[in-house]
């Protein structure tokens, strides 16, 4: 029994959605990407590590000055705000 054109062609879509669905993740631009941790991983090695999240609120204006300087920093923003906090209560 002979499939109409259409028939093929959905089978054909099917097929090659599942093969997406089941494909990898590529790497970001060509290389490997990062290894990413889960909220539960991360929380478990921040634990580890000694380190407690800490909420507050802030300006806008100081949030965009602590964002630039984040940028530069090693550390990123959790390091900023560390060093800068160390340097404050000292």
């Amino acid at each position: 029994m002979s499939m109409k054109k259409t028939d093929l062609v959905k089978n054909l879509a099917r097929k090659i959605d599942g093969q997406m669905k089941t494909a990898g993740v590529p790497g970001r631009f060509g290389q490997g990407a990062a290894v990413v941790v889960d909220k539960r991983e991360q929380r478990r090695l921040d634990t580890e590590a000694g380190l407690v999240p800490f909420a507050c609120k802030l300006p806008t204006a100081l949030v965009k000055q602590l964002h630039e300087r984040a940028a530069d920093h090693e550390g990123g923003m959790n390091g900023l705000i560390s060093a800068l906090l160390q340097r404050g209560l000292s």
